[in-house]
């Protein structure tokens, strides 16, 4: 095939990478951890795990828990804890969303299955009792369904209130979907996280918090081959993981290359810089359609993104970690 000799190449392109973002990376760590809590519905699409294993990979994050969210949540928990059992990342608490009937495949259940079993939490509890010990200091990430996020909100307002903001992966503002990267963008359309509760996502952006929005608009960055096979230049409790889970979704679905979708979401956390946000007044309709329109602005709503930039970010974290994993996670 015509893109084997690139291939052959790998191990040295990711060195000279390593060492051409090397210094950017150190530089851009800050001495202060931001503290996060992550809500997902992973297992389902494959950005998910990326997502997570991006913020596991960044010293700048303090990951105070982790929210299953939508579906089969209590399978989703089950794959969290083998992933952070996998990394060595056991400290982090896992909690259960609400469970909803999901719409997607689960496409990573064998390998979620296969962990040990566990009991969690209730993690609208989690998230309210975390703003109370932590007012005004953590960053929700939200790459979800929103029903979650609402529960909360509905439960008690005031406290969520106290959140620093959330970052949704999100909306659909100037964009549709774009699945074959065509030049020509489809039209504005409902996207899965709001159109899956979209009164949740009302909630939402009534809520009083700081809320940044990373819509279709910027987050359809495609996860190429050769991108997927400098994975396999090393092997680290992370990047194994990786490589499993996304076999797995790609034999599930009968896809082929992943979307960041989610990833963008937790790289704008990191680094804002690299998908600057825009002011902007956005209703959600019934059917999940985030419509911009006139009024005071509600939504910081990132537009678009460099993907070459984006890559550049995201790669060198993902294989340059330390990450040291558990003899055993999986189950009886």
């Amino acid at each position: 095939m015509s893109t084997s000799r690139p291939l052959k190449r790998l191990p040295a392109l990711v060195a000279a990478w390593l060492f051409g973002v090397g210094c950017f990376v150190a530089f851009a760590q800050s001495p202060m951890q931001q503290k996060v809590i992550i809500d997902t519905d992973i297992g389902d699409d494959i950005d998910d795990a990326f997502a997570v294993g991006l913020a596991l990979s960044s010293s700048e994050l303090k990951v105070l828990g982790i929210t299953s969210a939508w579906g089969d949540t209590e399978l989703r928990s089950r794959l969290l804890d083998r992933l952070l059992c996998e990394t060595g990342r056991s400290d982090i608490p896992v909690s259960t969303g609400i469970k909803t009937a999901g719409k997607a495949a689960f496409s990573q259940a064998v390998w979620a299955k296969a962990g040990e079993l566990h009991t969690h939490g209730d993690a609208v509890d989690f998230l309210l009792d975390q703003i109370r010990k932590n007012p005004r200091d953590i960053t929700l990430i939200a790459i979800a369904p929103l029903t979650n996020i609402g529960a909360a909100i509905d439960r008690d307002p005031e406290t969520f209130k106290k959140l620093k903001r959330v970052v949704l992966m999100g909306g659909s503002v100037w964009r549709g979907y774009d699945e074959f990267g065509m030049a020509a963008a489809r039209a504005p359309e409902p996207e899965y996280n709001i159109a899956s509760d979209p009164a949740a996502a009302r909630k939402l952006l009534k809520s009083g918090v700081p809320v940044y929005m990373m819509p279709l608009d910027s987050t359809q960055l495609k996860l190429d081959e050769v991108k997927r096979a400098m994975l396999s230049t090393l092997s680290t409790p992370l990047t194994d993981s990786l490589q499993v889970l996304t076999a797995e979704w790609q034999l599930t679905t009968h896809q082929t290359t992943p979307t960041m979708f989610d990833v963008v979401a937790v790289a704008y956390a990191l680094n804002p810089e690299l998908c600057p946000a825009t002011p902007l007044h956005i209703e959600v309709d019934s059917s999940g359609l985030t419509r911009e329109g006139p009024g005071t602005a509600n939504v910081q709503v990132c537009l678009n993104s460099d993907s070459d930039r984006f890559f550049q970010f995201l790669m060198p974290r993902l294989l340059d970690q330390k990450m040291h994993g558990n003899a055993s996670c999986v189950g009886p």
